[in-house]
């Protein structure tokens, strides 16, 4: 099987390396070719893939070096030409429906629909000519107050369908519907309500005459993956949706989650539920009879939570036979596989052969899959998977994106994740990280010396760490420390039972999971024990202070956009999120228990934090207010703050400031040693 090709040049810094007799100093203290200008100029981010009219491959990739403007770019017509930007450089493709937003574009044919970030504003654009600029199609209401997701084009009424989130009046509870878009109209008109009443909606999709439309919907206090709905309505002679009724998720002795519903070239409705086994299984709804039945049943996770819109778990087959053939991407243990299930004989699942351990999401091409994923070597990429005759073998893969394409060169650096499984304080219950050693060819440690260890929380806090190639994590492991990444109990990826047990015990859960990792990581004689630090970002920040506020283990913690007053953020938090927390943490006395901020007598370590200033999830005031309430117990402390970023930091020399700084401070306060990169640390409350 071809991969990426390793230029000679490419070898150049794993050759230099493996030449010299290794160095023997202090961990944290090696120098490393991965720098931060590194990290931070590789982390472009892939925002969905579809095909154009041609069958060329065409992908959303945000740009660190452009402040993190969304572009859309189209695969080269010829290997060896550069591909080609489709979206004009005054535009960035990217919506905020739901703060987190997906779903942004949508292509069909040779006509691409995006949302434009900065009014938030629908636009058609020609992909052949490009000379065209992009026609606004929905109405200017003098900022970026209405937001459109998840779209797909309806031929039969000439308009475009998706989801609507609506701000004008309320930024905190805006209305969320599904709405139709003329695209051909002379006079831009105002877009007309299909589907409303749910507090969300996401998935609208079109069977292939037109005549029906799936959706799925959910309501407060419920999150998407806790229990949705999934309904189909009738598409009426003038396009009016009639005779609604519910598939899914209506029945209240089944408690289900279901996604991505989709309709197959012959018009049977697919979609992925948790109803049987507590896995994200692919069903069918038998429409003469009414009822649901799995495609293919496995202890395994079909999909994900769905955070942001537009994922894309699973494509149809067109194959020469005339059979249902339905590729798929699914999760077990740790490990993502990409699989073909033919309907027909439903007991089977043929596993393609490819080098991806990580899998996203995947787009049918021609006689090819385009497959978003990663692997322990592999950065977050799009790789072209040609298939043989039956469809059921992969005869080439090929990396058509990469979001770092000159990693490769700095492969002998390369920490391998280990996955773990550890006990948790829960007799008989264990969890799940990723733990990656240090690495670093041309360093050794000194005899006996045991390695300073960064453990991070990740967010979500439904969400899941992944054991793919980050440079990120890859800058601390070639530096001399070692990392490990936590599937803490709540996370995704093993099932219903290990995502619910966060439920009503967020703080706790998460919390005693990371002082378990790191205590087992101790016990098993891989880390320093007196040199434990944690971070986290979002959900991972409030693990992260949550840690230090209740617990001992760690002796320092970075906290980006972290949660520090639960009260607060379910007060200011935007509408999706709004009432996550509720089912996460119970009543009062448990907000006012587990919000940090209450507790700041017990935080007896240092604390650098991040905040972005835009931040609408976890609004800045949060950060301010620990960072006070520590410089004044005298506390060593220091906070960060970026202007212009939201939640989550896109800027390239705001990602490579806070690692850098994050690396410095650790150093300082409990490391021991001398960082060998030149930075120069920010000051540091009642320690400078």
């Amino acid at each position: 099987m071809a991969s990426i090709p390793t230029s000679a040049r490419n070898k150049d810094v794993a050759e230099v390396a493996a030449q010299q007799e290794p160095i023997t100093a202090p961990y944290g203290s090696w120098k490393s070719p991965l720098t931060a200008d590194v990290v931070s100029g590789s982390s472009k981010r892939l925002g969905g893939t579809a095909v154009d009219a041609h069958g060329r491959l065409i992908w959303l990739e945000s740009r660190p070096t452009e402040s993190g403007r969304a572009v859309l770019v189209r695969e080269p017509e010829k290997p060896g030409d550069e591909p080609l930007d489709i979206t004009p450089k005054e535009f960035g493709v990217r919506t905020l429906a739901q703060e987190y937003g997906g779903g942004a574009f949508c292509v069909s044919g040779d006509i691409v629909i995006f949302a434009n970030y900065k009014d938030q504003r629908l636009y058609k654009q020609s992909i052949s000519s490009l000379d065209v600029p992009p026609v606004p199609l929905t109405p200017d209401y003098g900022g970026p107050v209405v937001s459109y997701a998840d779209g797909v084009m309806d031929a039969r009424f000439n308009r475009y369908v998706c989801v609507q989130e609506d701000r004008r009046e309320s930024n905190l509870n805006p209305p969320t519907t599904i709405v139709s878009i003329a695209i051909d109209s002379k006079d831009i008109q105002e877009p007309k309500m299909l589907v409303g009443g749910s507090d969300f909606y996401a998935f609208p999709r079109l069977d292939p005459k037109r005549e029906r439309i799936a959706w799925i919907q959910w309501n407060h206090p419920n999150m998407p993956w806790d229990k949705s709905e999934l309904w189909v309505g009738c598409i009426s002679e003038n396009g009016e949706i009639y005779k609604c009724s519910c598939i899914a998720g209506c029945d209240p002795s089944l408690v289900e989650s279901i996604t991505e519903p989709k309709w197959s070239p012959d018009g049977e409705l697919f979609f992925i539920t948790d109803r049987e086994n507590g896995f994200w299984n692919l069903h069918k709804w038998i429409e003469s009879e009414n009822k649901v039945v799995p495609v293919f049943s496995m202890d395994a996770e079909f999909a994900r939570p769905l955070w942001i819109f537009g994922m894309n778990s699973y494509e149809f087959i067109q194959s020469n036979k005339q059979r249902n053939l339905i590729a798929c991407t699914y999760r077990q243990q740790g490990r993502s596989y990409l699989g073909v299930i033919d309907d027909v004989q439903s007991s089977t699942i043929t596993v393609l052969d490819i080098p991806f351990t990580d899998i996203d999401n995947i787009t049918y091409g021609k006689d090819c899959l385009y497959v978003e994923g990663a692997s322990a070597v592999h950065p977050s990429s799009v790789a072209k998977v040609a298939l043989d005759d039956k469809k059921l073998k992969a005869v080439d893969f090929k990396i058509i994106w990469s979001s770092s394409p000159d990693s490769l060169k700095y492969s002998s650096y390369f920490s391998k994740p280990e996955l773990i499984e550890f006990p948790t304080e829960v007799p008989g219950q264990n969890a799940y990280a990723y733990f990656y050693p240090p690495s670093n060819p041309t360093y050794g440690a000194s005899h006996g010396e045991k390695p300073p260890l960064l453990l991070k929380s990740h967010g979500g806090p439904t969400a899941e760490t992944r054991g793919m190639l980050n440079l990120s994590i890859q800058y601390w492991t070639s530096r001399g420390w070692a990392f490990a990444d936590v599937n803490y109990g709540g996370s995704t990826g093993y099932g219903r039972e290990y995502r619910d047990r966060l439920l009503g015990r967020w703080g706790i859960v998460d919390v005693n999971d990371c002082c378990s990792c790191a205590k087992y990581l101790v016990d098993s004689g891989k880390v320093d024990g007196e040199r434990l630090c944690i971070t986290g970002g979002s959900a991972g920040g409030y693990t992260t202070l949550a840690a230090l506020a209740f617990r001992e283990t760690f002796k320092a913690g970075a906290s980006l956009y972290g949660v520090a007053d639960l009260r607060l953020l379910r007060a200011e938090t935007h509408k999706f999120e709004s009432r996550y927390i509720d089912n996460l943490v119970g009543g009062e006395k448990e907000y006012f228990e587990r919000s940090p901020i209450n507790h700041v007598a017990k935080f007896s370590c240092p604390i650098i934090l991040f905040q972005g200033l835009e931040d609408k999830v976890v609004p800045p005031d949060q950060a301010r207010k620990i960072y006070l309430a520590l410089k004044e117990k005298g506390v060593p402390v220091a906070l960060v703050e970026y202007e212009g970023e939201q939640h989550g930091f896109r800027k390239a020399e705001n990602i490579k400031f806070t690692l850098e700084q994050q690396m410095v401070f650790f150093a300082r306060l409990i490391g021991h040693f001398n960082v060998a990169d030149e930075i120069t640390p920010i000051k540091i409350d009642n320690f400078d």
